[in-house]
């Protein structure tokens, strides 16, 4: 059975991770890269010649050669990239956000469908062990806080720090929670770009649960955490961390117990710390068009 043929656009501060996991499933066999291009030439390059990779001068090069496509260009090319590929009938991964506004996105699930092509968003944390931990434990969430934090980047300065970071957990809450959002308070303020650099929102549901999210891209330190309240079944409280995929579970002790810790820095090895793969692996290979996205289609619209 023929491998899927996949390049990579963009290989910026994020695109070289994805021809690098690329490269590594090539190598594997479980996917055919055809090669990288970039906007700039000398960034293309430098990628090239550390994984040993084909450079395309422009992406109808990149097109012609490929099934599929991974989009890793700055948000505001997302939109026109993505239509222009599957209007020719190709696979697309874009990275997140989808596009620069909710129109554009259906625009491009509507294309997408009548081509009967493949179109994912690299939400990534959708594919952490963490978040299929997460679902099995915390049934019933009451309250959520999420922290992502990080230093100013050099990327990805288009947009504010809510479509850099926070859709992340915005995505994971929503799913997590599956029940309406009956009320948003947020607020942002920039402080080393034009758009916001720090933001909190608070999202109330019509199940009674209640999310609190910060995102900041001008902190000292970087952190990735999620902590859930849950109950009254299994009333516990659970803090994950993404970044090292490990994480704690606290609960009511039970008779015999001296202390209400479970799990303590022994989730890391079940969570499958390490594999930073798996969505890329999922939209590669043989399974890009024999098997359903894990993601409804309509679900980035909801962000």
């Amino acid at each position: 059975m023929a491998k899927v043929k996949v390049a990579v656009l963009g290989t910026g501060s994020l695109g070289q991770h994805h021809a690098r996991i690329y490269s590594e499933l090539h190598a594997a066999g479980q996917v055919e890269l055809t090669g990288i291009y970039d906007a700039h030439p000398e960034t293309a390059r430098k990628i090239a010649e550390k994984h040993k990779l084909h450079v395309f001068h422009s992406i109808a090069e990149a097109a012609a050669a490929s099934d599929a496509l991974n989009i890793v260009t700055p948000t505001t090319t997302h939109f026109d990239i993505a239509k222009q590929l599957l209007a020719q009938g190709k696979h697309v991964l874009v990275e997140k956000p989808m596009t620069d506004s909710s129109e554009q996105a259906a625009e491009l699930i509507q294309i997408a469908q009548q081509k009967n092509c493949v179109l994912q968003v690299g939400h990534v944390e959708r594919f952490n062990p963490v978040f299929t931990f997460l679902q099995t434990v915390a049934t019933e969430p009451k309250f959520i806080e999420c922290h992502r934090l990080s230093p100013f980047p050099a990327r990805s300065t288009d947009i504010g720090v809510v479509l850099d970071l926070m859709i992340h957990d915005l995505d994971v809450v929503l799913a997590f929670v599956k029940s309406p959002v009956t009320s948003v308070d947020a607020v942002g303020i920039p402080v080393l770009s034009k758009s916001e650099d720090i933001a909190n929102v608070r999202l109330r549901f019509a199940n009674g649960c209640v999310a609190n999210l910060t995102a900041s891209r001008v902190s000292p330190e970087r952190m990735r955490k999620i902590r859930v309240f849950s109950g009254p079944t299994n009333p516990c409280y659970i803090s994950l961390d993404y970044r090292v995929q490990e994480g704690f579970i606290y609960r009511v002790a039970r008779d015999g117990e001296e202390e209400s810790s479970l799990l303590k820095k022994v989730l890391a090895a079940k969570l499958g710390i390490g594999k930073d793969s798996t969505i890329v692996s999922q939209f590669a290979g043989k399974k890009i068009v024999r098997e359903p996205v894990p993601i409804a289609k309509d679900e980035p619209l909801k962000l």
